[in-house]
């Protein structure tokens, strides 16, 4: 896993965006963000003792690609990219392919973008405001790991999301508010 500023430089969010800024481990845990290299080779024993140490009960697999998704491919990469919160960690361990996750550092509001590839599982806090896209090779499967009942309800931002319980209480657990 790799974690750099992303450019904000227009075009294909498909592309790396690559600002040549590297984002130090520290930086993504003091945003709460956690994440671990396991071989994908072999990964079941490692991957279900984190799944008990943080309570993750369920899980699903999910393949994001054209032929994963059919029709609605292009709709979910949208989707995906719009800038958003959810009430629950979001955690995912890469079985193949690439992409990215983009995490809003507050509280300068940058982007940083974290390439993923197999072998790595990153967990996204609940609160945080993140998106998603593939790279240009337009495909991920990734298991999904769910604390209680498989759900991914997305938050896009705004005023009433920037109010919601979960999001200010990610803001205090990282210092920022009251």
């Amino acid at each position: 896993m790799r974690a750099y500023y992303f450019d904000n430089i227009p075009g294909d969010q498909r592309l790396p965006h690559d600002s040549t800024r590297p984002v130090a481990p520290e930086t993504l845990a003091a945003l709460k963000v956690s994440s671990w290299a396991i071989p994908v080779e072999g990964h079941e024993e490692k991957l279900n003792a984190i799944a008990r140490e943080r309570g993750y009960k369920n899980r699903d697999t999910i393949d994001v690609s054209k032929a994963g998704m059919g029709p609605i491919y292009e709709d979910k990469i949208k989707g995906f990219f719009q800038e958003h919160m959810h009430e629950d960690e979001e955690i995912r361990y890469i079985l193949s392919g690439s992409g990215f996750f983009d995490v809003r550092e507050t509280p300068t509001d940058e982007w940083i973008r974290i390439s993923v590839t197999p072998g790595d599982l990153l967990v996204i806090p609940e609160g945080i405001y993140h998106r998603f896209t593939l790279d240009e090779n337009d495909n991920i499967k990734a298991l999904r790991l769910f604390q209680d009942e498989p759900k991914w309800v997305p938050y896009n931002r705004g005023p009433d999301t920037d109010a919601n319980p979960h999001r200010i209480d990610y803001l205090r657990s990282i210092g920022v508010g009251a």
